[in-house]
């Protein structure tokens, strides 16, 4: 009966991480979009933009995320006197580097949609804003859906990096529990199924809105 009461108090004090976990999850994501798409569109507008954004693309998806997460929570306030509290500096890490990833999906999106779409907007002298938020950016994101899911689901497996820094995520509390009852089997199980049923929960509402953008 003991040993089951403290298996219910490990599961609930490892699952209470989970809202540290989906806030890095959400804030990475929305600032990784955000910045994918300025940098998309900012690639087909500039030349010189696009060497840049290129070498931004090239160096965050060719380093390791722990090395780049270390350098804004470790290195930052060394260089410019800058403290970033451990979730604006795991948010911050997450979404640059989520945003290199799916700025190449959307790329790819638009590459897959058929030639000419910029010039029969031009041709029906639709504004330029209105061109990439109404026409080309609806479609090459319901193109990229899945790859879209896909870089979600790696992130949200990404976040238990900020346990190296004491974040108090999932993987962090069952690292605590390990090392206080000398035991790491049973606390790393239950983070695995923490993460695993999130990572379904994704990939299930991912099929949904496929799904709902194929009948559309």
């Amino acid at each position: 009966m003991e040993d089951r009461l403290m298996l219910l108090d490990n599961i609930l004090y490892i699952g209470s991480g989970i809202l540290f976990t989906l806030q890095l999850l959400f804030g990475g994501i929305s600032l990784g979009l955000l910045l994918a798409i300025v940098m998309t569109i900012l690639r087909y507008s500039s030349k010189c933009a696009s060497y840049i954004i290129t070498g931004y693309i090239s160096i965050f998806r060719g380093t390791p995320v722990i090395l780049q997460l270390s350098l804004f929570y470790f290195a930052l306030p060394q260089i410019i006197g800058l403290n970033l509290e451990i979730l604006t500096a795991g948010i911050l890490t997450f979404g640059l580097n989520s945003a290199a990833y799916l700025a190449e999906i959307l790329r790819s999106g638009i590459n897959s949609l058929p030639k000419g779409q910029f010039e029969a907007a031009q041709t029906l002298r639709i504004p330029l804003f209105k061109t990439w938020k109404d026409v080309i950016l609806p479609q090459a994101i319901r193109n990229s859906l899945p790859s879209l899911t896909g870089e979600m689901i790696a992130l949200l497996k990404e976040t238990a990096l900020i346990s190296t820094i004491g974040g108090l995520d999932i993987m962090r509390k069952s690292q605590g529990i390990a090392a206080e009852h000398f035991t790491y089997f049973t606390p790393l199980l239950i983070a695995g199924a923490y993460y695993y049923a999130m990572v379904l929960l994704i990939e299930f509402i991912g099929k949904k809105i496929e799904k709902n953008n194929a009948n559309y």
